[in-house]
């Protein structure tokens, strides 16, 4: 597929409302939405969705970046057009697409990161919550504030409750207090916290290092990862050891391990 052009991640202002750039094995989508701080329409929350399905049939792609245009990275839902269209079926279309689309994420048998500025609140802030990593610039925020305006971020809180400990997502969801990259990276719902000046540069450099790894790996390990997360210990166990087991077989496995031991770089088939 032709990748959409590239964009200045903190001057776009028109253009498509989702941007995608391939490059090293790596795609960037950006949420191209930046006079609403990216807010999560209905139509960019379909777009977003619609590249994560064509990426996961992408032999091309190993690593995907969500990262967003203009002064933010995502706002949350579009509040506007939510009161635009009252009522309640207009609400539960709105939250099952949005569910539908952070599940789309964690199923996506690749790796995706966060590349965060600006702020991330409420959707926003479970979009982060959702991706594999993130990478935060050192002026970004996070929040879910909806507690403030009569609205408790309860979809947000399914990601953050599995991206962070209990009481520290309580206090998020309870306060609607706006967190700085520092106290986020403490928490654990970011990696990394970084200069915003080496942003692109930092969290391009983490996709890359991913991309190098076997793509089968990267999706056996991903899967695995959530999987076994909703499992009992001795259940988990029980799932990994079979995983690991079905692991070795592959090609890819064989591969890894006589190119260590005959201390060379491996070749990756995918298989």
């Amino acid at each position: 597929m032709t990748a959409m052009p590239e964009v200045n991640p903190r001057t776009a202002d028109t253009g498509p409302i989702l941007l995608r750039a391939d490059a090293d094995g790596v795609a960037t989508l950006t949420l191209n939405r930046p006079a609403a701080r990216n807010a999560l329409s209905q139509a960019l929350m379909a777009a977003l969705h619609e590249q994560i399905e064509e990426i996961a049939d992408d032999r091309g792609v190993k690593v995907v970046v969500i990262a967003g245009a203009g002064p933010a990275f995502c706002a949350g839902h579009d509040l506007k057009e939510m009161r635009a269209n009252p009522g309640r079926e207009a609400y539960e279309r709105l939250f099952r697409q949005c569910s539908r689309l952070m599940l789309a994420i964690t199923k996506l048998p690749k790796p995706v990161i966060a590349k965060v500025h600006g702020i991330a609140t409420a959707a926003g802030c479970q979009l982060v919550a959702t991706c594999d990593l993130a990478v935060a610039a050192e002026d970004a925020r996070f929040a879910t504030p909806g507690v403030n305006i009569g609205l408790f971020c309860s979809t947000p809180m399914v990601a953050l409750s599995r991206a962070v400990g209990r009481k520290a997502a309580m206090e998020l969801l309870l306060t609607g207090d706006l967190i700085p990259a520092a106290e986020a990276m403490r928490i654990g719902l970011v990696n990394r916290v970084v200069p915003a000046e080496a942003l692109d540069r930092d969290t391009t450099a983490l996709a890359r290092r991913i991309a190098d790894k076997s793509p089968l790996v990267l999706s056996i390990g991903k899967e695995a990862f959530y999987r076994q997360t909703e499992m009992g210990l001795k259940d988990a166990y029980d799932y990994a050891s079979e995983v690991m087991t079905r692991n070795m077989l592959a090609r890819d496995a064989e591969e890894g391990i006589d190119a260590f031991l005959q201390k060379r770089p491996p070749e990756w088939q995918g298989r």
